[in-house]
């Protein structure tokens, strides 16, 4: 009789692992947070701090590109696209040594490029990014979508 009330105990106690497993495989898994070089981390603040829109990082480092990384972001008018780059430039500058080998396009601010060899830059104005639509072209790179919060 000890007997069939074990086997009776055993069998409600691996229904319970097997539902409480299910549970977990169906629930969603955290989204690991993405570790970036100090360098764009601050590059990425200085961009937030300058109010810049839709802010993402891609990783280029296996999609075979001749940077590590892209830093992309958006002003939303010809002023704020001079301000953020200006931003990244002053503030990696300041905290990490960091000058760029190159920066185009602050004639026109319509698409401001800042050159680190490690990564790049890039301020666009929203038509701008849409034309030349750089997350697409370079699609086989891992994309991160920084949103309001910086990296850590």
């Amino acid at each position: 009789m000890a007997k069939k009330a074990t086997a009776a105990t055993r069998t409600t106690k691996t229904a319970v692992t097997a539902k409480t497993s299910a549970a977990k495989s169906a629930a969603p898994k955290a989204a690991k947070k993405p570790r970036f070089p100090k360098a764009i981390t601050t590059a990425v603040e200085a961009a937030l701090d300058k109010k810049a829109l839709d802010v993402v990082v891609l990783d280029l480092r296996k999609a075979g590109g001749f940077t590590d990384y892209f830093v992309i972001c958006t002003g939303t008018n010809p002023r704020q696209i001079s301000a953020i780059a200006d931003g990244v430039e002053d503030t990696l500058k300041k905290e990490q040594g960091e000058r760029p080998a190159l920066a185009e396009g602050g004639e026109k601010s319509e698409w401001i490029l800042l050159d680190y060899f490690n990564f790049v830059v890039h301020v666009f104005s929203r038509e701008c990014r849409a034309f030349y639509a750089l997350e697409r072209l370079w699609g086989s790179a891992e994309r991160h979508e920084i949103g309001s919060e910086a990296p850590a």
